[in-house]
């Protein structure tokens, strides 16, 4: 039988997999509600003229305004996973950068260092690239990559969409989908941050899943700073994005898969649809 450590580590290493999904999300959310209630926009980052920017709904229609007009983003991320029961901590750090043009988007993360428990930080090689059509997992410390299909090289899919695809709260779409599975309540307004707590119905979608997330809005530029969710195993994700650039440009060399010599790479290509060839009967 597998020891309790053994276990923590694998379930560890299966949510790290999931990283980009949990960062996206909340970077790409996107409200198509705003001019139906009234709300018109300037430029990103900056507050909707006609919101309440202290009441829940205006803060969701603010962020997910600033989000639409993403045009490129560069930050520090640090993630998170605490498992309290077994008084275990994982930290990774390291740079996220997203683009969006002409139709198409692009995704990276850079994991550069890992600290678990009370031990020392370490380096710790990881990244992750999507470019619409793949998804390229880049493990330095198993010298393995792995590059995941997502779409028809001819059908690119924006970075949201693969998002969708892989994380299941996708209810911010729209401010009435997510009041159906959330009870939302805005905490605190303190140095330039609005908390939101999000708290899972009990007849939500979610309800196996979460009991709660919360996240922090950077208010001038109307953007996450902070999230933080709890599994119903009452463990804790935690993401914080730091020190943020806005729209201003990232060289498309950053988004280019350089695989280093002599790693192992193993493909796997996008699932086809079977068609029915059955003969149809008449009823």
């Amino acid at each position: 039988m597998k020891s309790v450590a053994e276990k923590s580590k694998k379930k560890s290493q299966l949510m790290n997999k999931k990283i980009v999904a949990k960062v996206v999300i909340f970077l790409l959310c996107t409200v198509n509600t705003c001019l139906a209630v009234g709300c018109t926009a300037n430029s990103a980052g900056s507050q909707l003229k006609g919101c309440d920017v202290n009441s829940v709904d205006g803060i969701l229609r603010n962020l997910s305004q600033s989000t639409a007009e993403l045009k490129s983003y560069q930050c520090r991320i640090e993630y998170k996973f605490i498992q309290p029961l077994l008084e275990s901590e994982t930290l990774r750090k390291g740079v996220l950068y997203y683009q969006r043009c002409d139709g198409k988007s692009a995704l990276r993360i850079n994991f550069q260092t890992l600290k678990q428990d009370d031990e020392e930080e370490q380096k710790y090689i990881e990244q992750y690239i999507f470019d619409g059509v793949w998804l390229t997992h880049i493990d330095y410390q198993i010298e393995q990559v792995k590059r995941y299909q997502q779409a028809e090289a001819n059908e690119p899919v924006d970075a949201f969409d693969l998002v969708s695809q892989n994380f299941p709260i996708i209810g911010f779409s729209k401010i009435e989908d997510l009041k159906k599975q959330f009870e939302i309540k805005l905490v605190k307004q303190k140095k330039g941050k609005a908390q939101l707590h999000l708290k899972v119905k009990a007849d939500s979608i979610y309800k196996d899943d979460y009991t709660s997330i919360d996240f922090w809005i950077d208010k001038e530029l109307g953007l996450p700073a902070k999230i933080v969710a709890t599994s119903t195993e009452e463990d804790i994700y935690e993401i914080g994005l730091l020190k943020p650039k806005v729209n201003e440009g990232i060289d498309k060399k950053v988004f280019e898969v350089k695989i280093p010599k002599g790693f192992g790479e193993e493909i796997i290509p996008l699932k086809k649809k079977t068609k029915d060839t059955r003969p149809k009967t008449k009823d």
